[in-house]
């Protein structure tokens, strides 16, 4: 066998988890993580970000880690464009995210910035809400175009709240959230985040709250002035109709695609990735599925867990016993 064809399965990931002042219990509750820690804020799916690079879970390759497969594998696990473009660097971070607490106020830098300042990427994302409490919010961008001056003032008053947009959120809710766009997810509310590999946050304001010695988290205020997008816009919440075994898009940015797939109890689906040369990633966000590829071989995805399909493998099935749904994630 051509030793490029070892890569040829679904990939899973040994989650890495976080503790975090904000973090809850659903993150073992609701999605299975396995851990002892009452305050696991996130769930790291896949990531190479420096030293969290993931451990490959199962198959043939259980153990090694993802930043060494794709120097072995290159275009074979990423696709032709994407290690053209990306080389050896994984360019997305795929979370889970469980708020307990309110996380910080926030944005992040775009790329130009963050690379002169951290020589990272910059750090556009999206949100895709799995649960959230009744009464939970989100906030996203300004409620009306806003001056540095009137933000600087809110900020000082710690009235910021005053000129935010917080929304209401359920189930299924979806959110682009663009490079400079100031933003918190809100106590309740568990997402999945799929976003550019970059550790890069800017926290504007942290509720005055405290760790457990006492201390407040580091502020970004200075770098954040010229990185937060003043601007508003008129609805925030991405709007979106889905069809039972049918593959809906839901982002589109030039940094990832991502689109959801409902499937009915008792279905399968077929999928054909010839026209991708993307590696495409599944998160399972409800249900249970079972990957069939290569004639008689299986792998099962439960609710909250994640798989990595290398580029090499186009065709596979996806079956399911009840209603599911996934986050269908690649490079365009």
């Amino acid at each position: 066998m051509n030793v490029i064809n070892h890569i040829k399965y679904p990939l899973k990931f040994q989650p890495i988890l976080k503790e975090k002042i904000w973090g809850g219990k659903k993150l073992a509750t609701l999605l299975n993580k396995e851990s002892t820690k009452s305050n696991i804020g996130e769930s790291w799916e896949i990531a190479c970000v420096e030293k969290e690079v993931s451990i490959v879970a199962n198959g043939k390759f259980k153990g090694a880690n993802l930043e060494n497969l794709i120097v072995i594998y290159r275009d074979a696990l990423l696709g032709k464009k994407v290690f053209k473009q990306f080389s050896y660097k994984f360019p997305l971070l795929i979370k889970f995210i469980d708020a307990n607490q309110a996380l910080s106020i926030q944005l992040h830098p775009d790329d130009e910035l963050a690379k002169e300042r951290h020589n990272s990427f910059g750090k556009t994302e999206m949100w895709y809400v799995v649960q959230a409490n009744p009464g939970s919010n989100l906030i996203v961008g300004f409620k009306k175009d806003t001056t540095v001056d009137e933000y600087l003032e809110h900020l000082h008053n710690k009235t910021l709240l005053d000129i935010l947009n917080v929304d209401i959120v359920k189930e299924g809710d979806v959110y682009f959230i663009p490079t400079g766009r100031v933003h918190a997810i809100g106590a309740g509310v568990l997402l999945a985040e799929i976003q550019q590999t970059s550790d890069v946050t800017y926290r504007i304001y942290d509720w005055d709250r405290v760790d457990d010695k006492g201390n407040h988290r580091e502020l970004h205020t200075t770098d954040a002035l010229t990185a937060i997008d003043y601007k508003a816009q008129e609805n925030y919440k991405t709007t979106y109709n889905t069809e039972v075994n049918k593959v809906t898009n839901i982002i589109d940015c030039q940094y990832f695609t991502t689109n959801i797939v409902v499937i009915d109890n008792e279905s399968e689906m077929k999928i054909d990735h010839a026209d991708k040369d993307s590696f495409v990633i599944y998160m399972c966000v409800g249900g249970n599925v079972v990957f069939h590829y290569d004639d008689e071989c299986e792998e099962p995805l439960a609710k909250g867990e994640t798989v990595l399909i290398p580029a090499l493998l186009k065709k596979f099935r996806i079956s399911s016993k009840e209603p599911s749904k996934l986050l269908e994630i690649y490079i365009t």
